[in-house]
């Protein structure tokens, strides 16, 4: 697997990926890093290519990764992620959507596959997710996410 280059701004189209019931969300769950040492969730997507939009970006994204199509496609907004993984400075803009996949990923033993080819587990958190031990990212969606309860 070859490191990600962190070295410039990344644009990103993300979804959350809501079940039937609208209780829960597809995420994806990544490997313990230096800041993160039990792991993290992250949403489901990923970099929007030279000439591509982000909306033809977050359905080409869930097709390579999940081979599903995505459902009731809806705008939730955009935000912008500075981080550290590893100790390394990353910098993303998230164009923000929401809906259902098709073909919905089972409750357990689903998984994606990256660009770089390695695997990653995919799990259901709750959108209420006050009580969830691991961390949601990118961390600017978090009230994005907690406010599909309302709805």
């Amino acid at each position: 697997m070859s490191p990600v280059d962190r070295s410039r701004i990344r644009v990103k189209a993300m979804l959350v990926a809501l079940d039937r019931t609208g209780t829960s969300h597809a995420v994806t769950l990544n490997s313990p890093t230096l800041e993160h040492p039990d792991g993290y969730h992250r949403l489901i997507g990923g970099g929007v290519e030279l000439g591509e939009t982000h909306r033809d970006a977050m359905l080409r994204e869930v097709d390579e990764e999940l081979g599903a199509r995505v459902e009731d496609l809806t705008p939730l907004g955009v935000v912008e992620n500075i981080f550290r993984i590893d100790g390394v400075l990353g910098h993303e803009v998230v164009f923000l959507y929401t809906g259902r996949l098709d073909p919905t990923p089972p409750a357990e033993g689903a998984t994606l596959t990256e660009s770089d080819g390695s695997v990653v587990a995919v799990v259901w958190r709750p959108v209420d997710d006050e009580q969830e031990a691991l961390p949601l990212f990118p961390a600017a969606v978090v009230p994005f996410v907690r406010d599909l309860t309302s709805t």
